[in-house]
């Protein structure tokens, strides 16, 4: 558990803290009495708490005083049934139809003799004795197991009560009876009734009910271990039947006043679920003419209220999930490259595209985004979605973006898709729509910029067929533009040949600062950070620029680290020989100067207009 933080400084906190004192004088209602150990309940005993999806607990009261589950225990057991034999098998066992009768009424469908819901005692019974049971006791130990996977603890059933409810559980059995009339149980119900009064005898407190509650806002995993208590295309089943059905025969006047899924027990425990965000576990004994704790109801009432939880007023959210949209010819890669190499960029980059997504992608967000796609894709030979600031995808974005790729694909343009790691669902679903070759190529790129600079090199070798002159020929270089004949001479013999093999450290950042890189051949790529995993790569240079002229000139140590990306041919300059230049050639020494300051004054202009195209949200 997460440790909470005093409650003087959370406001949280300190809002249960005013609910709880607010309702705690409300003495209205009364305890269950029809099962007689329940009779026995501290009428005064009051508990709150809220769990968040990613862990967090407030609690304020009674909140670690144990009670009996009852009714509550009927969705999760609905869930794990579910998980057991599939949506369509339990269908013909038990309805999702509101009965509008109180929670113990003989509710049967005319026609198949089905319960109406899961939520009623006769459904409930019948979902009990769906659960799998190889011998006795196996079926209990089964629901326990479960409870235990949504709680994080091993629970235990009080004794007292079960027997207390076994004593006077007629209609119970009754309704056991008459679902094994019409074969909704095909055994003796005698068992599966008696296993789920077992069940309804489960001792819980507040948290447990919160962090419940929390596992089926998270999708099915419980936010304290991390372990998966239902298969997560089960979770909005449970959530619907708990929102039409959950609060016995006062569900619609609860979805209307509190609009969240809900389950109510006559233990006096309420437990809400606020999809993706957090849930709620409430306790007080004093229940309504309908079964429902009097002091929870009304706590969740203010909590919607207060914290704006209904589902029906959801917070506003974008139209759109667009981040930006930019052509290669506007704002590049970090690689940098010749003038005529970014000429060419400038020239013919609107043939590559890219637009970043950002926030939650659903259906709703991502449509203006494939609309906006599918009308600028005049001349587009490469299409990148950039995933980088997305937070969260579910399938129906996801297939349409599958569509998309696949309708782009159709056209005979390129698509990647950047960034997907931390979204397996994208990756899984362009897997199955699309066939596994072609989600492969569409996810190769785990980051934006090296598929950026992979389409920028399509685009060159394009548009500059012949081979780029790589650095080779000494006039061709940044360092030693506006020199002489001569004067290329003398630098020639200046400078060393090094030869490097992709992976080698050329420099690391912190060394001392002897030399700078002409590169003849190769790629060199800028990395900021250590080897310890939090390195990243800020930049890379092609042939013909020079690389590690801010430290050269100002003597300071490299500021970051040097790699190969592949085979690179080096020309070297070394610091010495420099600084000889300067006594013996002091006005080629200065246009040197000139050469590498207005070199790194072009990396910054590079720089600040790839800044500007950020700047620019509207694409």
């Amino acid at each position: 558990m997460i440790p909470l933080p005093p409650s003087e400084s959370c406001p949280v906190q300190r809002i249960l803290a005013d609910l709880f004192a607010r309702h705690r004088g409300c003495v209205e209602g009364h305890v269950a009495s029809y099962i007689p150990e329940l009779a026995k309940a501290d009428p005064d005993t009051f508990g709150i708490c809220v769990a968040t999806t990613d862990g967090h607990l407030y609690e304020v009261g009674d909140s670690r005083h144990r009670f009996t589950i009852q009714s509550i225990s009927k969705p999760f057991v609905y869930g794990l049934a579910l998980d057991e034999h599939g949506l369509g098998p339990m269908a013909r066992k038990v309805g999702v139809e509101p009965s509008g009768d109180a929670f113990n009424a003989i509710s049967l469908a005319k026609e198949d003799g089905r319960p109406l819901n899961p939520m009623i005692n006769a459904g409930a019974i019948a979902t009990t004795g769906q659960v799998a049971a190889a011998s006795p006791g196996d079926r209990i130990a089964t629901i326990l197991d479960m409870l235990r996977r949504y709680t994080g603890r091993t629970l235990d059933i009080d004794t007292a009560v079960y027997e207390s409810e076994a004593r006077t559980g007629h209609r119970n059995r009754a309704i056991g009876h008459l679902l094994r009339n019409h074969d909704v149980l095909t055994d003796d119900p005698t068992a599966a009734v008696d296993d789920y009064f077992r069940q309804c005898s489960v001792l819980v407190d507040c948290r447990d009910l919160a962090i419940m509650a929390a596992t089926l806002a998270n999708r099915g995993v419980n936010p304290l271990t991390g372990e998966r208590a239902i298969r997560v295309e089960h979770v909005h089943s449970v959530l619907s039947v708990m929102a039409s059905c959950g609060m016995y025969d006062s569900s619609g006047s609860w979805l209307y006043d509190v609009g969240m899924p809900a389950k109510s027990g006559v233990g006096g425990g309420v437990l809400a679920v606020l999809a993706g965000q957090f849930g709620i576990g409430v306790f007080s004994p004093r229940l309504d003419k309908r079964g429902n704790s009097v002091r929870a109801v009304r706590v969740c009432v203010d909590l919607s209220r207060v914290w704006e939880l209904h589902q029906f007023d959801p917070p506003y959210c974008p139209q759109t999930s667009r981040r930006l949209s930019y052509s290669c010819a506007v704002r590049h890669s970090t690689r940098v490259r010749r003038e005529a190499e970014f000429a060419c960029l400038r020239d013919h980059g609107d043939a590559v595209c890219v637009h970043e997504v950002q926030g939650m992608l659903t259906l709703a967000t991502a449509e203006p985004v494939v609309r906006t796609i599918l009308a600028k894709l005049e001349g587009v030979k490469a299409l990148i979605i950039d995933f980088g600031h997305v937070t969260g995808i579910n399938a129906s974005a996801a297939r349409i973006l599958a569509d998309l790729a696949a309708e782009i694909g159709r056209r005979g343009s390129r698509v990647l898709f950047t960034t997907t790691d931390h979204l397996p669902d994208l990756s899984r679903i362009v897997a199955e729509h699309l066939g596994q070759p072609t989600a492969t190529a569409l996810c190769q790129f785990a980051a934006l910029d090296p598929a950026m600079e992979s389409c920028e090199d399509g685009i060159i070798r394009s548009f500059l067929p012949a081979p780029v002159p790589a650095g080779s020929r000494l006039d061709s270089w940044e360092i030693t533009v506006g020199m002489s004949a001569t004067e290329l001479a003398v630098f020639q013999s200046l400078v060393s040949q090094r030869t490097f093999h992709c992976g080698d450290r050329i420099v690391r950042q912190g060394d001392d600062a002897h030399d700078l890189f002409l590169i003849v051949r190769g790629v060199i790529g800028v990395w900021l950070g250590d080897d310890s995993g939090d390195a990243r790569r800020i930049a890379s240079y092609s042939a013909g620029t020079m690389v590690g002229g801010m430290a050269f000139i100002d003597g300071q140590p490299r500021s970051a680290t040097l790699v190969a990306e592949s085979m690179v041919d080096c020309s070297v300059l070394s610091r010495d020989a420099f600084d000889r230049l300067e006594r013996s050639h002091p006005a080629m020494y200065a246009r040197m100067l000139r050469n590498i300051a207005a070199s790194l004054s072009a990396k910054l202009r590079h720089a600040n207009e790839s800044l500007g195209v950020l700047g620019n949200r509207n694409g």
